[in-house]
Parts: structure tokens; C-alpha cells; sequence
């Protein structure tokens, strides 16, 4: 999801790597769930996050969509997202104790926060989100360890190579959709369909995986628009 804002508006004006010390830590969140509510569609997940649920609630994505997920469309392309219940927006993890339910296994996104990603020179460092979060109280903590993710660097690069990725399909969807036929529909039923319809297996590498469907899903989607110019 882009934003049209600068980083001078929403950080602390620095960019962190994975072994700097950050004021992240929420001191385990007691007693406060604010980022869990009200956050509408986006909660954004990746190949990864829907991985991971799938695996913890042993479900399929079809089935996650008919009560925990949702499919709404980012810069054009359509992607999953948390669903939000009730007139409060609670997240649909978050139990009745204002705890997240399936914290080991949580989206990226919710691994981060209040941390946010710059991306720059096909890669990314971190930043800090100054206003977001209502703990006036943080304290220092290694970033590594903030996000608390196994095989972090294999991780950070799935993370950096899906975000381009994406960008490279943003801009076929929309010079398909300037044709006014029905290509921009099926290539994001493609996409869908390829990354999260499709089971991985569980015995294998999920890098190794998703990195050979994005290798393939470039060449077959240039094969595609190959006549768009």
C-alpha cells in the first residue's frame, strides 16, 4: 500500500537495520489493544502471513475467506486482509481479553508495529512510527528481535523481492485495465489463485517456493501482456 506522506512527517527521521536498538517496545501491550481496533482493510497480508495461519488453524485460504479474511483491491491488485467485526473494528483475532489469538503466528505487519518499512534500492531498512502507537512509555529494543521472525534475513528478502514484485504487477493490471477488456480481471485471478489459493508444501522450503511461483508468474504474466504495446 503506498503512502503519499514523507518520512520526516510520520518517524523519528532515522532508518534502522535489523541489529540497531529502536523505542518499539510495548512492554507486552498490558492492558491495551488499541492497534487491533479500527484499523479497516489494512492489515495487508503476504504469501507468508496467510502461510502461516493456514498452517496454525489448519484451514485452507478458501476457508479463511469465508470468516477471518477478506479480498479488497491495493493499487490495483487484489489482496488479502485481517477482517475487522463489530462496530468497533476489533480485529477478528483479537480475543476477549484484547489479546491476539494467534500471536506466534501474527502477519508481518503486526510483527513490525510501531515499526513501518522504507523501501529503497530493491531493499528496505526500518522506520519508527512516532504516532501510531498510544504507549507514551516504550523502551529499547533490538529490532531482530522486536519482529521476532524465524530465518529473519531469508524472511527479509522474501519481504523486499514481494514488494517489487508487486510493484511490477501494479503497473501490467493497470495497462491491462487501460485496454477495457477483462485481462487486468484475470491476471489478478492469476495472482491470487498462484500465491494464495494454492497450497505450498509443507515439507519444503516456503522461500524456496514462493520464490520459484514469483520467478514463473513474471515470465508467464510478460507472455500474457507481451501484445498490450
Amino acid at each position: 500500500m503506498r503512502r503519499n506522506v514523507s518520512l520526516e512527517e510520520i518517524s523519528d527521521g532515522r532508518l534502522y537495520d535489523l541489529n540497531d536498538m529502536v523505542k518499539a517496545d510495548c512492554g507486552n501491550c498490558a492492558g491495551c489493544s488499541a492497534c487491533c481496533q479500527g484499523m479497516g482493510d489494512s492489515i495487508l497480508l503476504d504469501p507468508l502471513d496467510v502461510y502461516r495461519l493456514t498452517l496454525c488453524l489448519d484451514r485452507s485460504f478458501e476457508s479463511l475467506l469465508s470468516d477471518c479474511l477478506e479480498l479488497g483491491v491495493v493499487d490495483g491488485i487484489v489482496l488479502p486482509h485481517l477482517k475487522m467485526t463489530d462496530k468497533e473494528e476489533r480485529c477478528v483475532f483479537l480475543n476477549e481479553e484484547g489479546r491476539c489469538s494467534i500471536h506466534p503466528h501474527r502477519p508481518g505487519i503486526c510483527r513490525l508495529f510501531p515499526l513501518g518499512r522504507y523501501y529503497e534500492n530493491s531493499s528496505f531498512r526500518y522506520f519508527l512510527q512516532t504516532g501510531e502507537c498510544r504507549n507514551t512509555n516504550r523502551t529499547k529494543v533490538k529490532v531482530s528481535k522486536w519482529i521476532d521472525t524465524p530465518q529473519i534475513r531469508g524472511n527479509q528478502k522474501f519481504i523486499a523481492d514481494w514488494h517489487y514484485f508487486l510493484k511490477d504487477m501494479e503497473d501490467k493490471v493497470q495497462e491491462a485495465a487501460a485496454r477495457g477488456d477483462d485481462l487486468a480481471k484475470n491476471l489478478n485471478l492469476y495472482l491470487l489463485n498462484t500465491f494464495f489459493v494454492t497450497p505450498y508444501e509443507r515439507e519444503a522450503s516456503f522461500y524456496g517456493q514462493v520464490a520459484g511461483r514469483m520467478s514463473r508468474a513474471k515470465q508467464e504474466i510478460c507472455n500474457l501482456t507481451e501484445d498490450i504495446h
